[in-house]
C-alpha cells in the first residue's frame, strides 16, 4: 500500500526503517488510535443521547439541536435536559419512547447530582477510648506531694494519692531518674519524654517539661502521665438503614460486640439516636463512660462531597465541580492533540517560509530577517500572552495565534541552513540557468530536499505544544473555563491535595501521550539517519 502512495524509493526506504523500530511504530498507532477515539468523544462519553425514539419519530441530538418544546410541549426553545426527560412519565409510561445514551452517559460540562451517586448508606459508629492524662509533684524520695487526675493510674480514689511513693506503682527508666535529679539540682534541662510501665505491665508515657535555672532549687518536680493506647483499641460498629423503614440494623459488630453489651441502656439509646440522625446530617462527637473509662463516639458516614473518589459509575472519580474526570480527560485529549497539531502545522509553515526566503536569497534579505527574528524572539511570550488574554479574553484561537507567533523561530533556523546549503547545488544552478521562477525552485526543487529537519522535529514539537498547553492551563493562562483540559485538572489537584485521582489520571494521560510522541520522534530520527549503524565512541 505504501508503494502506491509514495513513489520515491528513498521515502519508502525511510518508512521501512521506521517500521523496523517497533517501539516507535507501536507508539504511533497508540497516538493515532487515542486521537481517533477522542474525535468520537460525543458518541462515547456524553450526557446527550445518541438516538431518541419519541412518538414514532427519530431524533439524533448528537448531531442536531432540538428544543425542549419538542418533547415537553412547554414552549421553551432552550436546550433540553435529556436525562430528566428520560426519567419523566413521557418515556417511563410508554415503552415505544426511549433514548440511547453513549456507553459513558456523562458529559465534560455536566455537574453530577450527588443523589445519583450510588454509595453504601451506612453509618460507622467509632468508639475510641480517651487517653488518661494526669500529673504528680514528687519529692526527692519520689513521694507524691500533690497530684491532678492521677488516681486512675494507680487505681486509687480521688485525693488518695498524696504521700504514696511513685516507685511502688511504676517501673521507671534510669534516664528518668537522671532527669529528675538534674531538676532538683537546679540545672537547666530540656523537655523529655519516657516510656514506662506500671506494675501490671500497662504502658505509660511520662514527660518532664522544660526546666530553667532558678534562684533556689525546687522542692518538688512535676511529672505528667499519659496513657498509651494499644493499636486496635478503637471499636467500630456498622449500622445500615433499611429502605422504607426507620429501623436501624447492626450490619457488622466485629470485635466491638463485647463493648456494645457493656454500654448502659441509656447510653445505647443516645448512641442510636445520633446514628439515626447521622443518616440525614452531620453529628458532633459524643462522650460516654464505659466501665469507669471515658470514650468518645464518632459517627462517620461516607457523604458525597466534590471532588469525590472513584466509584463504579465514575471510574476515574469526580472533580471539584462535580464533573466526571474520565469525560474531562477524554475531551481534554482531543483539545490537547488538536491544539498541538494545529500549532505545530502553523508554526512549521511559517518557519519554513521564513527560513526558505532567508536561505534562498541570502545577503541583505538574510541578515535583515535574522536581526528582526532575534528582536522578535527577545519579546517575553508569557507577558504578551497575559496581556492579550486580558484585552481580548482567553480563547482557543487567541492561544493558538499567540503561541504560533513565537513557536516558528526554531524551525526557521534549520530550514535557512538547509537552503543555504542546497542553493549551491548543481541542480539549483541548472534550474536558474533554465529560467525557472524562484518560487518554483524554492518549493519544487529545494524544499523537498530540506524537509528532513521538519519531519524529525514534528513529533517533538507536538509533544512540546501539548506540554505547554497543560502548563498554561495549570497556571491559569491557557484555555478559558470550563474547557476540558488536563492542566485544569492538575490545578484542581493542587487545591484538593487529598484527591489523588485528580493528579494521578491526568498526569498518567499526559505522560503516556508525551512518551509516545518521544518514541515516534526517536523512530523518525533513526529512519532519517544516513549513518544508520554509526555510534559515538
Amino acid at each position: 500500500m505504501l508503494e502506491k502512495i509514495f513513489k520515491n524509493p528513498l521515502t519508502l526506504k525511510r518508512l521501512q526503517r521506521f517500521r523496523e523500530v517497533r517501539l516507535a511504530y507501536i507508539a504511533l498507532w497508540i497516538l493515532v488510535i487515542l486521537y481517533l477515539v477522542s474525535l468520537c468523544s460525543e458518541l462515547l462519553c456524553n450526557n446527550v443521547p445518541i438516538y431518541i425514539r419519541f412518538n414514532g419519530n427519530s431524533f439524533f441530538p448528537v448531531s442536531k439541536f432540538y428544543s425542549e418544546d419538542i418533547f415537553k410541549q412547554n414552549g421553551n426553545q432552550t436546550r433540553p435536559d435529556y436525562k430528566k426527560i428520560n426519567n419523566s412519565r413521557i418515556f417511563t409510561d410508554n415503552s415505544d419512547n426511549f433514548m440511547v445514551f453513549p456507553p459513558i452517559p456523562f458529559g465534560p460540562f455536566e455537574s453530577i447530582e450527588p443523589a445519583s451517586i450510588e454509595i453504601e448508606n451506612n453509618v460507622c459508629l467509632e468508639i475510641e477510648p480517651l487517653p488518661l492524662i494526669g500529673s504528680v509533684n514528687i519529692r526527692k524520695d519520689y513521694s507524691i506531694a500533690g497530684s491532678t487526675s492521677f488516681h486512675p493510674f494507680i487505681g486509687k480514689e480521688k485525693n488518695k494519692a498524696k504521700g504514696l511513693v511513685l516507685t511502688d506503682y511504676f517501673d521507671l527508666p534510669a534516664e528518668l531518674y537522671s532527669a529528675v535529679i538534674k531538676r532538683f539540682d537546679n540545672i537547666k534541662s530540656p523537655r523529655v519524654i519516657f516510656k514506662a510501665y506500671n506494675k501490671s505491665g500497662k504502658k505509660i508515657e511520662i514527660s518532664l517539661s522544660n526546666f530553667s535555672t532558678r534562684k533556689k532549687s525546687p522542692k518538688t518536680v512535676r511529672l505528667t502521665f499519659r496513657e498509651k493506647e494499644e493499636p486496635g483499641a478503637t471499636y467500630k460498629l456498622i449500622f445500615k438503614k433499611n429502605h422504607g423503614s426507620d429501623l436501624i440494623k447492626i450490619e457488622s459488630l466485629n470485635r466491638a460486640s463485647g463493648i456494645w453489651d457493656e454500654i448502659l441502656n441509656t447510653e445505647k439509646e443516645s448512641l442510636l439516636y445520633f446514628v439515626e440522625k447521622r443518616f440525614s446530617k452531620p453529628v458532633d462527637s459524643y462522650k460516654l463512660l464505659i466501665n469507669g473509662k471515658h470514650y468518645v463516639a464518632n459517627f462517620i458516614k461516607n457523604d458525597v462531597r466534590f471532588p469525590f473518589h472513584p466509584v463504579p459509575q465514575h471510574l476515574l472519580g469526580i472533580d471539584g465541580a462535580g464533573r466526571d474526570v474520565l469525560a474531562r480527560i477524554l475531551y481534554g485529549l482531543r483539545t490537547s492533540m488538536t491544539f498541538g497539531l494545529m500549532l505545530v502545522a502553523c508554526s512549521m509553515a511559517l518557519g519554513i517560509l521564513t527560513g526558505a526566503i532567508q536561505g534562498y536569497y541570502g545577503g541583505f534579505v538574510d541578515i535583515g530577517c535574522q536581526r528582526l527574528i532575534e528582536i522578535w524572539s527577545a519579546l517575553p511570550f508569557l507577558y504578551i500572552m497575559i496581556l492579550m488574554g486580558s484585552v481580548y479574553g482567553r480563547s482557543f484561537s487567541l492561544l493558538l495565534v499567540c503561541y504560533g507567533l513565537f513557536n516558528w523561530i526554531g524551525i526557521s533556523y534549520y530550514i535557512r541552513a538547509e537552503f543555504l546549503r542546497l542553493r549551491q547545488q548543481p541542480f539549483v544552478e541548472a534550474a536558474k540557468c533554465l529560467g525557472v521562477p524562484s518560487g518554483r525552485i524554492i518549493f519544487k526543487h529545494i524544499l523537498p530536499n530540506a524537509m528532513a529537519p521538519v519531519i524529525t522535529f514534528f513529533p517533538f514539537s507536538l509533544v512540546g505544544a501539548i506540554g505547554s498547553l497543560a502548563a498554561l492551563d495549570y497556571l491559569g493562562f491557557g484555555l478559558p473555563p470550563p474547557t476540558p483540559s488536563w492542566g485544569e485538572l492538575l490545578f484542581q489537584a493542587q487545591q484538593y491535595r487529598w484527591a489523588w485521582w485528580l493528579i494521578l489520571y491526568p498526569s498518567l494521560a499526559l505522560f503516556i501521550v508525551m512518551l509516545c510522541g518521544v518514541f515516534v520522534g526517536e523512530g523518525i530520527r533513526n529512519a532519517f539517519d544516513p549513518k544508520r549503524y554509526t555510534k559515538l565512541e
